[in-house]
């Protein structure tokens, strides 16, 4: 049986996360500990705390943070760069007090001054986090789009920054479908799939994948839109789901969903169609 699930929100009360996830079906999901669209955020009571590690406990549903939108680890603007470090360090430690195993970071842009110094801040701001926080939380790299200025679209530039970190005991992976196929990784076939994971291997090691972001696309491949559709929907489509959800690669390790809901599919359908796909 795949660990699949989805994005939830915790409108409300961060713990209600728990409630959603588990009323969605999910063995796995994603949240934002806090509001991703500021730079503020509340402090985290002991009661929140508490009731958040006592659900994760009794429903077993496996916890997964991601940052929030505005922290930019490449940029060479200097405020921006700092509050950017700032907030990885201090989610890193929220992650730690609320007992989740993985905060799934995307690397930025570096706005147009190169990918050299763009990945040169990335390299620093994670050095500089993992030594500043006690969590034990581990910190999830993931592939972009190929989007302008993006750092990261390409396992080369992955290996890159895991080359220059002083120190990757903490560090994994997050390999996103959407953004893979975008940026000119083959997903539609058996062959696509076993030389995209080749290449992963090659590159970055198929030990430091943890987590997958499973997202159908609006773009074709190789477009650079990071545009997420329905699973079966975009251009990988079914058939190529099927062979994602029939590689033990990714049938191994936790499956997020960060698919819309809207008329055509809600978030339990995209869990029944992975289900359906992986049988």
């Amino acid at each position: 049986m795949v660990k699949v699930g989805v994005h939830v929100s915790i409108a409300g009360s961060l713990d209600l996360a728990v409630d959603r996830a588990l009323d969605a079906g999910c063995d796995v999901f994603q949240m934002f500990s806090r509001n991703p669209r500021g730079w503020n955020y509340p402090p985290l009571s002991d009661e929140i705390v508490e009731l958040f590690r006592r659900k994760i406990k009794t429903t077993g549903i496996i916890p997964v943070d991601h940052m929030p939108y505005l922290p930019n680890l490449a940029s060479p603007k200097a405020e921006v760069y700092e509050k950017s470090v700032a907030t990885l360090t201090s989610e890193l430690d929220r992650c730690g007090t609320l007992g989740i195993p993985y905060l799934v970071t995307h690397l930025g842009h570096h706005l147009g001054d190169g990918m050299a110094g763009g990945r040169e801040r990335v390299i620093r701001a994670i050095d500089s986090a993992l030594a500043a926080s006690g969590s034990r939380t581990m910190l999830i790299l993931e592939n972009t789009a190929g989007e302008k200025n993006s750092v990261g679209s390409s396992f080369e530039h992955i290996r890159g920054i895991l080359e220059g970190l002083a120190d990757t005991k903490r560090i994994g992976v997050c390999f996103d479908t959407c953004h893979a196929f975008a940026a000119g990784y083959d997903l539609r076939t058996v062959e696509g799939i076993d030389d995209t994971l080749g290449q992963f291997d090659e590159q970055i090691g198929l030990k430091n994948l943890k987590v997958i972001h499973l997202n159908d696309t609006k773009g074709e491949k190789g477009s650079g839109l990071d545009r997420h559709e329905h699973i079966g929907m975009g251009f990988i489509g079914e058939e190529g789901f099927r062979h994602i959800l029939h590689n033990p690669v990714f049938t191994a390790l936790p499956l997020v969903c960060e698919t819309p809901v809207d008329d055509r599919r809600d978030d339990r359908g995209n869990i029944a169609k992975v289900r359906e796909l992986s049988s």
